[in-house]
């Protein structure tokens, strides 16, 4: 294919190189000549593993080249890749200054209506946010053009996963490749620049594709932040944490696998919340500064308020809540987070029925019986014998659990407003109903 890449920084100058290696025909383009220079001398304006003998060598053969000129790159590529930066403004805002510059260049020489070989697709690589190409970048496209995008133009998002250091390796043997479509011609452009790549392919809306770089980039900050913290700790605590962490990386159930990954509840139990605490005020203990471990519970306590708050939107009072113990199958209520929301919703006034299978007044022992009496001593005339029993009061439903029984009774339509915490098995189905409202998603 025919490609001109935008930005010859580093993910620009790695992805027209790769793809010049691959087959295709590029040329990059930049505002700093000295990097135009550069490229057309064969040389790499960034310093990065293998990229200087890849320029080199394609270049040599043709397959690259560099200019200044917008005008001349658009008419000689199909697709365009969008290459430039998106910095942060000094209040932590994303910078998107240089992508809607980008793309009104674009844009204006689109609109001669003089480029040869059918629709061109315009593919936005940059890191932005999502909302960013559709709510800003399309219409700037739109307007310039005076089209339709996914119909005269291609439009798509292709977010990189390259790391520098190891950005070229990274190219050719990818963690995956996201297409964010603005329709399916546009997506199948991408999906041919990168044919024979290895990793899966995703194609997604393009709202998708936008996310998934910051999810990648939040967790990876995530990841170092924690495992730094727990060295601290350890340290202060006489524990070689490498010999920890090689036993934590191990565990490919638990620990680094899809576990805990998808958006759901709040977390309680006997377990997480305590220890938490413990590690906390051991770290506090030895003066080890530890914001990530600190704001946990925090931060979870704070998601468990989004229900509150989302029972609060509807103006209803009759409430009703299926699920209370901490895990399914179970009647361990010891910091069910359940039991925090009914707490919450009962001390708010709410007319509150609860249904679970596994618990009963009657059957609670030990531990359960003193939380519950600490925590929700009205739990026996809260509690319903039956799902229809809820069904019957509440104005909303809030479902916390998976109960088969449950699931099959839940209406559809606006009445009761069901507020999903789990995401129901059809929860994808239910969005467009407008008694439906999903926690997290």
């Amino acid at each position: 294919m025919k490609v001109s890449v935008f930005g010859l920084g580093y993910v620009g100058c790695v992805s027209a190189a790769c793809l010049a290696s691959m087959g295709h025909e590029v040329i990059g383009v930049d505002v700093n000549q000295v990097k135009v220079d550069l490229v057309n001398d064969g040389r790499a304006p960034v310093v990065e593993e293998r990229i200087g003998e890849l320029i080199a060598e394609v270049v040599r053969t043709g397959a690259l080249r560099a200019t200044d000129d917008v005008r001349e790159a658009i008419m000689d590529s199909e697709v365009s890749l969008v290459c430039v930066g998106t910095p942060s403004e000094p209040n932590g805002s994303l910078c998107t200054t240089y992508l809607e510059r980008v793309t009104e260049q674009i844009g204006a020489v689109l609109a001669e209506g003089a480029k040869q070989g059918g629709r061109h697709t315009v593919v936005f690589r940059s890191t932005m946010l999502p909302g960013t190409c559709l709510n800003l970048l399309v219409p700037i496209l739109e307007k310039y053009v005076g089209g339709t995008a996914g119909v005269d133009i291609g439009v798509a998002v292709n977010p990189e996963f390259l790391r520098e250091g190891t950005s070229v390796r990274d190219f050719f043997d990818p963690p995956k490749t996201v297409i964010g479509e603005l329709d399916p011609a546009s997506g199948d452009a991408v999906t041919a620049l990168y044919d024979g790549l290895p990793g899966e392919v995703f194609r997604v809306p393009v709202p998708t594709a936008e996310a998934i770089k910051y999810a990648d980039n939040a967790f990876h900050g995530l990841k170092i932040g924690f495992a730094n913290e727990l060295g601290a700790v350890y340290q202060a605590l006489g524990v070689d944490s490498h010999q920890v962490m090689d036993v934590f990386l191990a565990d490919r159930k638990l620990n680094i696998s899809p576990a805990y990954l998808r958006p759901g509840f709040a977390f309680g139990g006997s377990c997480l919340p305590k220890d938490l605490r413990s590690l906390v005020h051991a770290a506090q203990r030895a003066d080890i500064s530890v914001p990530i471990l600190s704001h946990v519970l925090p931060s979870n306590s704070d998601h468990l308020q989004r229900a509150v708050e989302l029972v609060g939107r509807t103006g209803k009072r009759r409430v009703g809540l299926f699920g209370l113990s901490f895990k399914p199958g179970t009647d361990d209520l010891r910091e069910s987070p359940l039991v925090e929301l009914a707490e919450r919703l009962f001390g708010k006034g709410y007319d509150l029925k609860i249904y679970d299978a596994n618990v009963s007044l009657s059957r609670l022992l030990g531990a359960n019986r003193e939380y519950i009496e600490t925590r929700l001593p009205h739990l026996g005339q809260l509690l319903a014998e039956s799902v229809d029993e809820v069904l019957e009061h509440a104005e909303v439903c809030l479902v916390g659990t998976r109960d088969p029984a449950v699931l099959s009774a839940l209406p559809h339509g606006d009445s009761p407003v069901i507020v999903d915490l789990i995401h129901l098995p059809d929860a994808d189905a239910r969005r467009a109903e407008p008694g439906y409202v999903g926690l997290a998603w």
